[in-house]
């Protein structure tokens, strides 16, 4: 069992020191020694999906089951609650513990697990009532006389890398569907428009 740390700042000039500091003291190595436990994001806004920042995408490569991540905050994970459950959900799924230092939230503890059953009900909730005011919203465009229907994907969509690294890393297409909080079908459209992407990169080279 390794436990890692991960900290963010979303400016190049803003110090990790604070964060840093607290998970040393949650046992987090932050020598610099290899092997690697240390992971910092500098310059990397919040509202950027978790697998667009690159040292919090090579931690969950790097991450095992029986290892342990921690962050100073929650919101060091995400972009907004969803994004953050997203990351939680994963972990939990791989076996993976997370203790967040200042929410006093740690999976290893029986009231730190409920917890997170607790959020991610509220995450599934979210879920239905984005649906839900999507649907609404078509019927509303087509009582109006306007056609509605699923917008145009393109290659350049960051849906398409998102659901292509998420394929590479071993997640089934449900899985895929169930990280990014999108339907089957839209995780199957944005595949196939990765592949279309990548034979086109491949004729022109």
């Amino acid at each position: 069992m390794a436990t890692y740390g991960y900290a963010r700042v979303s400016t190049a000039e803003q110090d990790t020191a604070l964060q840093i500091d607290a998970l040393a003291k949650a046992g987090v190595n932050v020598t610099g020694k290899r092997p690697k436990r240390l992971f910092t994001d500098h310059g990397v806004s919040g509202t950027v999906p978790a697998l667009e920042r690159p040292e919090l995408s090579a931690l969950l490569d790097r991450v095992e089951a029986g290892d342990k991540l921690v962050v100073w905050k929650l919101d060091r994970l995400g972009r907004n609650t969803l994004d953050v459950l997203n990351v939680l959900q994963e972990l939990r799924e791989r076996g993976v513990e997370f203790e967040s230092v200042t929410d006093k939230l740690d999976t290893t503890s029986p009231m730190g697990e409920a917890m997170i059953t607790m959020l991610a009900a509220f995450a599934q909730l979210e879920r239905d009532l984005i649906r839900e005011r999507s649907i609404a919203g078509l019927e509303a465009a087509r009582a109006n006389g306007k056609m509605g229907g699923r917008p145009k994907i393109t290659a350049d969509d960051p849906r398409v890398k998102r659901a292509a690294d998420f394929r590479e890393r071993g997640f089934t297409v449900e899985e895929t569907a169930h990280q990014m909080g999108v339907g089957v079908a839209t995780i199957y459209r944005l595949l196939k428009i990765a592949r279309e992407a990548e034979a086109a990169a491949g004729a022109v080279a």
